[in-house]
Protein backbone atom coordinates (compact mmCIF):
# COMPACT_ATOMS: atom_id res chain seq x y z
CA UNK A 1 0.00 0.00 0.00
CA UNK A 2 1.36 3.40 -0.98
CA UNK A 3 1.82 5.84 1.90
CA UNK A 4 1.60 9.42 0.71
CA UNK A 5 3.38 12.17 2.67
CA UNK A 6 1.27 14.02 5.22
CA UNK A 7 0.71 17.77 5.08
CA UNK A 8 3.44 18.29 7.68
CA UNK A 9 5.88 16.11 5.74
CA UNK A 10 5.11 17.99 2.54
CA UNK A 11 5.76 21.32 4.25
CA UNK A 12 9.07 20.02 5.65
CA UNK A 13 10.10 18.67 2.26
CA UNK A 14 9.20 21.96 0.58
CA UNK A 15 11.25 23.93 3.09
CA UNK A 16 14.19 21.57 2.68
CA UNK A 17 14.00 21.91 -1.08
CA UNK A 18 13.99 25.70 -0.86
CA UNK A 19 17.12 25.59 1.31
CA UNK A 20 18.78 23.15 -1.07
CA UNK A 21 17.95 25.39 -4.03
CA UNK A 22 19.53 28.37 -2.27
CA UNK A 23 22.61 26.29 -1.45
CA UNK A 24 23.00 25.27 -5.08
CA UNK A 25 22.47 28.86 -6.26
CA UNK A 26 25.42 30.07 -4.21
CA UNK A 27 27.67 27.22 -5.28
CA UNK A 28 27.11 24.69 -2.53
CA UNK A 29 29.74 21.97 -2.37
CA UNK A 30 27.29 19.09 -1.97
CA UNK A 31 25.69 18.36 -5.35
CA UNK A 32 23.38 15.77 -3.79
CA UNK A 33 21.49 18.61 -2.13
CA UNK A 34 20.53 20.21 -5.45
CA UNK A 35 16.90 19.57 -6.46
CA UNK A 36 17.92 18.10 -9.80
CA UNK A 37 20.24 15.60 -8.14
CA UNK A 38 17.92 14.79 -5.24
CA UNK A 39 15.05 13.99 -7.58
CA UNK A 40 17.29 11.63 -9.55
CA UNK A 41 18.67 9.82 -6.49
CA UNK A 42 15.40 9.05 -4.73
CA UNK A 43 13.60 5.71 -5.04
CA UNK A 44 12.17 5.82 -8.60
CA UNK A 45 8.55 5.16 -7.59
CA UNK A 46 8.54 6.83 -4.19
CA UNK A 47 6.03 9.57 -3.28
CA UNK A 48 9.00 11.69 -2.21
CA UNK A 49 10.57 11.60 -5.68
CA UNK A 50 7.24 12.44 -7.30
CA UNK A 51 6.81 15.38 -4.94
CA UNK A 52 10.31 16.71 -5.56
CA UNK A 53 9.86 16.53 -9.36
CA UNK A 54 6.59 18.47 -9.03
CA UNK A 55 8.28 20.97 -6.69
CA UNK A 56 11.19 21.46 -9.08
CA UNK A 57 8.71 22.29 -11.83
CA UNK A 58 6.79 24.67 -9.57
CA UNK A 59 10.00 26.39 -8.40
CA UNK A 60 11.12 27.02 -11.98
CA UNK A 61 8.43 29.67 -12.44
CA UNK A 62 8.11 31.25 -9.00
CA UNK A 63 8.77 34.93 -8.47
CA UNK A 64 6.96 36.44 -11.48
CA UNK A 65 4.77 38.64 -9.27
CA UNK A 66 1.87 39.26 -11.62
CA UNK A 67 1.04 38.62 -15.25
CA UNK A 68 -1.49 39.42 -17.95
CA UNK A 69 -2.02 37.42 -21.12
CA UNK A 70 -4.45 37.52 -24.03
CA UNK A 71 -5.96 34.32 -25.36
CA UNK A 72 -8.11 32.98 -28.14
CA UNK A 73 -10.27 30.02 -27.12
CA UNK A 74 -11.18 27.67 -29.97
CA UNK A 75 -13.97 25.18 -29.27
CA UNK A 76 -14.56 22.26 -31.67
CA UNK A 77 -17.31 19.66 -31.53
CA UNK A 78 -17.01 16.06 -32.67
CA UNK A 79 -17.59 17.02 -36.33
CA UNK A 80 -14.98 19.80 -36.27
CA UNK A 81 -17.35 22.78 -36.17
CA UNK A 82 -15.58 25.72 -34.47
CA UNK A 83 -16.53 28.57 -32.18
CA UNK A 84 -14.00 31.20 -31.11
CA UNK A 85 -13.77 33.43 -28.06
CA UNK A 86 -11.32 36.12 -27.00
CA UNK A 87 -10.34 36.61 -23.38
CA UNK A 88 -7.73 37.97 -20.99
CA UNK A 89 -6.31 36.28 -17.90
CA UNK A 90 -4.68 38.26 -15.09
CA UNK A 91 -2.77 36.48 -12.33
CA UNK A 92 -1.34 37.65 -9.02
CA UNK A 93 1.26 35.40 -7.41
CA UNK A 94 0.75 34.87 -3.67
CA UNK A 95 3.99 34.35 -1.76
CA UNK A 96 2.33 32.39 1.06
CA UNK A 97 2.21 28.83 -0.27
CA UNK A 98 -0.42 27.80 2.28
CA UNK A 99 -2.70 29.86 0.06
CA UNK A 100 -2.87 29.97 -3.71
CA UNK A 101 -2.59 32.50 -6.52
CA UNK A 102 -5.38 34.88 -7.54
CA UNK A 103 -6.67 35.06 -11.10
CA UNK A 104 -9.28 36.86 -13.16
CA UNK A 105 -10.59 35.62 -16.53
CA UNK A 106 -12.49 38.20 -18.61
CA UNK A 107 -14.19 37.45 -21.95
CA UNK A 108 -14.07 40.16 -24.62
CA UNK A 109 -15.73 38.44 -27.59
CA UNK A 110 -18.21 37.25 -28.93
CA UNK A 111 -20.86 39.78 -27.88
CA UNK A 112 -23.14 37.23 -26.19
CA UNK A 113 -20.51 36.52 -23.49
CA UNK A 114 -18.60 39.82 -23.57
CA UNK A 115 -17.88 40.97 -20.02
CA UNK A 116 -18.29 37.54 -18.46
CA UNK A 117 -15.67 37.16 -15.73
CA UNK A 118 -14.36 34.38 -13.50
CA UNK A 119 -12.55 35.36 -10.31
CA UNK A 120 -10.55 32.60 -8.58
CA UNK A 121 -8.83 32.61 -5.19
CA UNK A 122 -6.99 29.30 -5.12
CA UNK A 123 -6.85 27.32 -1.89
CA UNK A 124 -4.94 24.15 -1.07
CA UNK A 125 -7.10 21.63 0.81
CA UNK A 126 -10.15 23.84 1.15
CA UNK A 127 -12.40 24.45 -1.88
CA UNK A 128 -11.18 27.25 -4.13
CA UNK A 129 -13.16 30.47 -3.84
CA UNK A 130 -14.60 31.23 -7.27
CA UNK A 131 -17.13 33.78 -8.46
CA UNK A 132 -18.69 34.16 -11.91
CA UNK A 133 -19.92 37.51 -13.18
CA UNK A 134 -22.77 37.23 -15.68
CA UNK A 135 -23.31 40.53 -17.52
CA UNK A 136 -26.77 39.54 -18.77
CA UNK A 137 -27.93 39.20 -15.17
CA UNK A 138 -25.64 41.96 -13.86
CA UNK A 139 -24.76 39.94 -10.82
CA UNK A 140 -21.96 37.89 -9.31
CA UNK A 141 -22.61 34.19 -8.71
CA UNK A 142 -20.49 32.14 -6.33
CA UNK A 143 -19.43 28.75 -7.74
CA UNK A 144 -20.28 26.07 -5.19
CA UNK A 145 -17.53 23.78 -3.94
CA UNK A 146 -19.39 20.75 -5.31
CA UNK A 147 -19.63 22.20 -8.84
CA UNK A 148 -15.96 22.76 -9.70
CA UNK A 149 -15.99 19.92 -12.23
CA UNK A 150 -18.64 21.62 -14.37
CA UNK A 151 -17.80 22.90 -17.86
CA UNK A 152 -16.61 26.51 -18.02
CA UNK A 153 -18.59 28.47 -20.67
CA UNK A 154 -19.11 25.37 -22.80
CA UNK A 155 -15.41 24.48 -23.06
CA UNK A 156 -13.68 21.23 -22.15
CA UNK A 157 -12.05 23.06 -19.24
CA UNK A 158 -13.65 22.65 -15.82
CA UNK A 159 -13.78 25.44 -13.26
CA UNK A 160 -11.18 23.59 -11.18
CA UNK A 161 -8.77 23.47 -14.12
CA UNK A 162 -8.13 27.18 -13.65
CA UNK A 163 -6.67 26.77 -10.16
CA UNK A 164 -5.79 23.08 -9.86
CA UNK A 165 -2.02 23.38 -10.35
CA UNK A 166 -1.24 24.59 -6.83
CA UNK A 167 1.54 22.34 -5.54
CA UNK A 168 -0.08 21.39 -2.23
CA UNK A 169 -3.34 20.22 -3.80
CA UNK A 170 -2.03 16.75 -4.63
CA UNK A 171 -0.29 13.63 -3.43
CA UNK A 172 2.49 12.67 -5.86
CA UNK A 173 4.18 9.53 -7.10
CA UNK A 174 6.82 9.03 -9.76
CA UNK A 175 5.72 6.49 -12.37
CA UNK A 176 8.22 6.41 -15.20
CA UNK A 177 10.80 8.15 -17.33
CA UNK A 178 10.10 8.25 -21.05
CA UNK A 179 10.60 10.30 -24.24
CA UNK A 180 8.13 13.13 -24.92
CA UNK A 181 8.78 14.49 -28.38
CA UNK A 182 12.42 15.57 -28.57
CA UNK A 183 12.70 15.68 -24.77
CA UNK A 184 12.83 13.23 -21.89
CA UNK A 185 10.05 13.48 -19.34
CA UNK A 186 9.34 12.23 -15.84
CA UNK A 187 5.81 10.88 -15.57
CA UNK A 188 4.23 11.57 -12.20
CA UNK A 189 0.87 10.71 -10.71
CA UNK A 190 -1.11 13.49 -9.02
CA UNK A 191 -3.93 12.41 -6.70
CA UNK A 192 -6.17 15.30 -5.56
CA UNK A 193 -6.14 15.92 -1.81
CA UNK A 194 -9.23 18.13 -1.93
CA UNK A 195 -12.65 16.60 -1.53
CA UNK A 196 -14.67 17.87 -4.47
CA UNK A 197 -12.29 17.30 -7.37
CA UNK A 198 -13.89 15.90 -10.50
CA UNK A 199 -10.78 13.76 -11.03
CA UNK A 200 -9.67 10.62 -9.24
CA UNK A 201 -6.09 11.16 -10.40
CA UNK A 202 -3.94 12.78 -13.07
CA UNK A 203 -0.75 11.76 -14.88
CA UNK A 204 1.62 14.58 -15.81
CA UNK A 205 4.65 14.51 -18.11
CA UNK A 206 7.32 17.01 -16.92
CA UNK A 207 10.39 17.54 -19.08
CA UNK A 208 13.89 17.26 -17.66
CA UNK A 209 15.26 20.23 -19.59
CA UNK A 210 13.29 23.27 -18.39
CA UNK A 211 11.01 21.33 -15.97
CA UNK A 212 7.69 22.25 -17.61
CA UNK A 213 4.50 20.20 -17.87
CA UNK A 214 4.10 18.87 -21.41
CA UNK A 215 1.02 16.67 -21.09
CA UNK A 216 -1.60 15.80 -18.51
CA UNK A 217 -4.09 12.94 -18.53
CA UNK A 218 -7.20 13.39 -16.37
CA UNK A 219 -9.09 10.37 -15.00
CA UNK A 220 -12.69 10.68 -13.88
CA UNK A 221 -13.99 9.60 -10.48
CA UNK A 222 -14.46 6.04 -11.75
CA UNK A 223 -10.81 5.89 -12.80
CA UNK A 224 -11.47 6.10 -16.55
CA UNK A 225 -9.46 8.36 -18.85
CA UNK A 226 -11.57 11.47 -19.38
CA UNK A 227 -9.40 14.19 -20.96
CA UNK A 228 -5.87 14.83 -22.18
CA UNK A 229 -4.18 18.23 -22.09
CA UNK A 230 -1.18 18.99 -24.34
CA UNK A 231 0.98 22.08 -23.63
CA UNK A 232 3.12 23.30 -26.53
CA UNK A 233 5.27 26.15 -27.84
CA UNK A 234 6.97 27.10 -24.58
CA UNK A 235 8.92 30.35 -24.64
CA UNK A 236 11.06 32.03 -21.95
CA UNK A 237 10.30 35.47 -20.55
CA UNK A 238 12.89 37.52 -18.66
CA UNK A 239 15.19 34.53 -19.24
CA UNK A 240 13.46 32.54 -16.50
CA UNK A 241 9.66 32.29 -16.82
CA UNK A 242 8.62 29.61 -19.27
CA UNK A 243 5.09 29.91 -20.63
CA UNK A 244 3.22 27.76 -23.17
CA UNK A 245 1.53 29.45 -26.13
CA UNK A 246 -0.86 26.63 -26.99
CA UNK A 247 -2.91 24.37 -24.77
CA UNK A 248 -5.15 21.68 -26.28
CA UNK A 249 -7.69 19.80 -24.17
CA UNK A 250 -9.28 16.70 -25.74
CA UNK A 251 -12.35 15.09 -24.18
CA UNK A 252 -12.21 11.36 -24.94
CA UNK A 253 -15.85 10.82 -24.00
CA UNK A 254 -17.67 13.43 -26.10
CA UNK A 255 -15.03 13.96 -28.81
CA UNK A 256 -14.87 17.72 -28.24
CA UNK A 257 -11.67 19.78 -28.01
CA UNK A 258 -10.72 23.19 -26.65
CA UNK A 259 -7.57 25.03 -27.72
CA UNK A 260 -6.16 28.01 -25.85
CA UNK A 261 -3.84 30.17 -27.98
CA UNK A 262 -1.79 32.58 -25.84
CA UNK A 263 -0.22 35.89 -26.88
CA UNK A 264 1.02 39.17 -25.42
CA UNK A 265 2.29 37.92 -22.07
CA UNK A 266 3.14 40.81 -19.76
CA UNK A 267 4.74 40.69 -16.33
CA UNK A 268 5.17 43.19 -13.51
CA UNK A 269 2.07 45.25 -14.27
CA UNK A 270 1.70 46.37 -10.65
CA UNK A 271 -1.47 44.39 -9.98
CA UNK A 272 -2.63 44.16 -6.37
CA UNK A 273 -5.17 42.14 -4.39
CA UNK A 274 -7.69 44.93 -5.00
CA UNK A 275 -7.64 43.95 -8.69
CA UNK A 276 -8.81 40.45 -7.71
CA UNK A 277 -11.73 41.29 -5.44
CA UNK A 278 -15.46 40.79 -5.88
CA UNK A 279 -15.75 44.56 -6.26
CA UNK A 280 -13.32 44.42 -9.20
CA UNK A 281 -15.40 41.61 -10.72
CA UNK A 282 -18.58 43.65 -10.41
CA UNK A 283 -16.91 46.61 -12.10
CA UNK A 284 -16.69 44.56 -15.32
CA UNK A 285 -20.20 45.73 -16.15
Amino acid sequence: MIRYPSGVEIKRARNALVLATLACAVGGSLPSLCPEARAENLDPRSPERGFEIATRSDRSDRGFGDSTVRLEMVLRNRTGKEARRSLTIRTLEVADESLGDLSMVVFEDPPDIEGTGLLSHARILEPDDQWLYLPALKRVKRISSANKSGSFVGSELAFEDFTALELGKFHYRHLAEEPCGDLVCDVIERVPRYEHSGYSRQQAWIDRTVFQVRRVEFFDRRGELLKTLALDDYRPYADRYWRPHKLSMVNHVNGKTTDLLYSEYQFGQGLTEADFSRAALQRLR
